[in-house]
């Protein structure tokens, strides 16, 4: 017994070290990934192949060399004589500069499970990107703005370089502006863009000028932006029409929709907030703040959607540099009731006196009669129901000697919702 393990050692130990025996092979030495960016991730596979008699286990795939990775296909796998399969690796270099490493590959072989292995060599070059390039445009006009009002643009970063850069701030200089969302530092990846919002808030009239000026650590760390705007003196009167809006009877989990009017006379108004005091009124078609020249309009609409009966009511107004604008809306929610239709076949059986209709909320039941009297009409409707719920039916005749049937053949309902 002893020689035949020592035997069986033997030839474990010269299979581990001839990965040129022609058993299991990889289709190349050495693995070769190129150049790849720091921060980035390539995949490569290589083939390997059974080139015994008999089948091969490949139970384990271990790789040296931190940046890189083996990623499949999942172990074990097995191999028919000639047959092969392919093998991911990665490379994910952190930092510039070459970097080896190593594959090996191992198993067993045939019912006696003898190990065997091969191996390839693994290379690639981490390089540093090109540096990310914070993009702005060179100007923003705020345009004119009512006093004691506040506009709002939205401004566009881009980053056209080719690694992700790291805003650490923004900052404006000049009186009546601001900037806003985007939380410091702030990732900006490669190709990809972010808004801010600028706002131009003035407390004089005449123009207003500014610079917003951002740091991060671009290739080119600054870029700015030449910000502007005027302050007006508000002169005009805010309408709005109609004065009441009624909406009728709505059905409870419906909506309906209607339009209204806003209108500036007697000079510009910037309309700066709108809102509902029911939460079954929906302002809509408004984005605010936003200024209405003189003799113009603006149009909105109000959307009804009763969640229970009754009469329901609401103000909405309109909130500008030159007083509130207000419009009263009403609604009335109405039910819907359902009902099931039932009608079935006569009975064959002799003397039959009428008919009981039962119903169940499970199709197993159990079920509970719904007809208080014999029912001689074979037709039934159900007004008991309620929305959403799916109901099961059967019938059962009853013969002059007040005899009843089994149950029926079962019929399903599904009422709908309001």
């Amino acid at each position: 017994m002893c020689l035949i393990f020592l035997c069986q050692i033997l030839v474990s130990i010269s299979l581990l070290a001839g990965v040129a025996s022609g058993q299991l092979s990889l289709s190349s030495s050495t693995i070769k990934f190129g150049s790849v960016d720091v921060g980035s991730k390539v995949t490569k596979s290589v083939t390997v192949t059974n080139t015994a008699k008999v089948k091969i286990t490949i139970s384990k795939a271990s790789v040296s060399g931190a940046e890189f990775a083996f990623t499949g296909p999942g172990l074990p796998l097995t191999l028919a004589p000639s047959g092969s399969a392919k093998l991911s690796l990665a490379f994910d270099p952190t930092q510039a500069g070459k970097v080896t490493g190593s594959l090996s590959v191992s198993g067993t072989k045939g019912t006696r499970k003898t190990s065997i292995s091969a191996s390839a060599s693994l290379a690639g070059t981490g390089v540093t990107p090109p540096a990310g390039f914070l993009s702005v445009p060179s100007s923003l006009n705020l345009g004119s703005v009512v006093i004691g009002s506040k506009q709002s643009q939205s401004l566009t970063l881009s980053n056209t370089g080719g690694s992700s850069l790291i805003i650490s701030g923004a900052k404006v200089s000049g009186t009546g502006f601001s900037v806003s969302g985007l939380t410091y530092p702030f990732m900006l990846n490669a190709g990809s863009t972010a808004a801010l919002t600028v706002s131009f808030a003035p407390t004089a009239a005449g123009t207003d000028n500014a610079t917003l000026s951002l740091s991060s650590n671009a290739s080119d760390p600054s870029a700015s932006v030449a910000l502007t705007g005027s302050g007006t003196i508000a002169g005009g009167t805010l309408g709005v029409a109609p004065g009441s809006l009624s909406f009728g009877n709505v059905d409870v989990g419906s909506t309906l929709s209607k339009g209204g009017t806003l209108t500036a006379s007697g000079g510009s108004v910037v309309l700066s907030s709108a809102s509902s005091n029911n939460a079954e009124f929906k302002l809509g078609g408004l984005t605010l703040p936003i200024t209405i020249a003189s003799g113009q309009s603006l149009s909105f609409t109000v959307t009804f959607a009763p969640t229970s009966a009754g009469v329901v009511s609401a103000s909405l107004s309109f909130v500008s540099g030159s007083g509130t604008a207000t419009e009263s809306v009403s609604g009335t929610g109405a039910t819907i009731q359902h009902t099931v239709d039932l009608s079935w076949d006569a009975s064959s059986s002799p003397s039959i006196s009428g008919y009981n209709v039962y119903r169940a909320t499970n199709s197993a039941g159990p079920y509970t009669k719904i007809t208080s009297n014999l029912d001689p009409s074979m037709t039934l409707i159900d007004g008991s129901v309620q929305s959403g719920q799916t109901y099961y039916y059967v019938a059962t005749a009853v013969n002059s000697s007040g005899q009843e049937s089994g149950y029926s053949n079962q019929v399903k309902a599904v009422v709908p919702l309001p």
